[in-house]
């Protein structure tokens, strides 16, 4: 019984490159100022790789329940030199959830990752593709060249969250890495061979392993609008990392436990001496009242941290779909003759 699968046969060379073509999967929430202008700079995008690596691309809009006018946008966009896929899920699913139905949808060889709201340099893209088709890599992550502009705080807590979630991890998640990253075909397939609901994107395209190389950049400031994602919202995606891809959360309250042990037991001898030496008790009220409080917070923590694997494990358990697609379009592009596959082609020879 083989447990495992075999994606040798998709591995890529720089002369069959051409022939799966590029997916580029964008997931949108609430971009609507930003969309034409980031559509146009796609455009331009795909034109050049036709012209360098005869490599036909699409762009995969993946509309995450936006509450402006981003689907009616996306729906009107031209599909001049690019097929064009839009997306729409049934409601606000969660950016994970839209990388997935991205994957999902994207009908070419290799994917590509990138936000909706300007700050991935679609210029950036022919690098990585180059590192894919000449260099031989099957990811081509990105990461911030560094964090000179965030406050001390968020850079402190930035690491420590690399630091626990790869404490004791076999595979280590790249540090500052993003999700604008390049998946080669058999990466790709891959990715959508692992089951899990609870999906944490930059863990499991790491996870998968395969010839990896790391790019840095520096993000461009957003043309339009603010983030949508809060501090509550960072520390929310956080914890579901942490408890999606890492053990390390129930290693240190283990450990937590086992120094609180040692300390009680130290306390202990440390009144049994002054007993004896002394032949006075040590008043107990105080030092029990704190002891009592200092156990029951560490259990109350402890009892959380396992209440939120049982909470996974209870989603995995549920099996519920993790989107669903409320409308899905697809606008084919003129593609140059001798170059690659448009949508309909690669379906048609699937």
């Amino acid at each position: 019984m083989m447990l495992g699968t075999d994606v040798s046969d998709l591995s890529t060379t720089a002369a069959n490159a051409a022939a799966q073509g590029l997916s580029i999967v964008v997931p949108l929430y609430n971009e609507a100022a930003g969309l034409p202008f980031l559509h146009q700079r796609l455009g331009a995008l795909a034109k050049t790789l036709r012209q360098r690596y005869g490599l036909g691309c699409e762009v995969v809009y993946v509309d995450d329940g936006s509450a402006d006018k981003t689907l009616d946008i996306a729906r009107g966009l031209g599909a001049e030199g690019l097929d064009v896929q839009v997306v729409s899920l049934s409601r606000n699913f969660g950016k994970e959830a839209a990388l997935m139905a991205g994957l999902d949808y994207a009908r070419l060889g290799a994917v590509l990752f990138m936000d909706g709201d300007g700050q991935h340099p679609p210029a950036l893209v022919e690098q990585l593709v180059n590192h894919w088709i000449e260099g031989g890599f099957d990811v081509v992550y990105t990461a911030k060249a560094h964090r000179d502009n965030e406050s001390r705080m968020r850079r402190i807590a930035v690491h420590g969250f690399y630091a626990l979630i790869n404490w004791g991890a076999r595979q280590k998640i790249p540090a500052d890495a993003g999700d604008f990253r390049l998946l080669s075909p058999r990466a790709a397939v891959a990715l959508r061979q692992l089951p899990e609901r609870n999906r944490f994107f930059k863990g499991l395209a790491s996870w998968i392993g395969f010839r990896q190389i790391r790019v840095d950049y520096e993000p461009a400031a957003r043309a339009h609008g603010v983030t949508s994602f809060s501090p509550g919202q960072l520390i929310g995606l956080s914890i579901e990392g942490l408890t999606s891809f890492s053990v390390a959360p129930l290693r240190l309250a283990s450990l937590l436990g086992v120094v609180l042990a040692t300390v009680a037991f130290l306390f202990g001898l440390s009144i049994l001496w002054e007993t004896w030496m002394s032949g006075k008790s040590v008043p107990g009220y105080p030092s029990l009242v704190v002891g009592l409080m200092t156990i029951g917070g560490v259990q109350l923590i402890m009892i959380g941290i396992v209440g939120e694997y049982i909470g996974k494990i209870l989603s995995e358990l549920k099996a519920r779909p993790i989107y669903f697609v409320a409308e899905h379009s697809v606008k084919r592009g003129e593609q140059e003759a001798g170059t690659g596959a448009s949508i309909g082609q690669r379906t048609a020879a699937e």
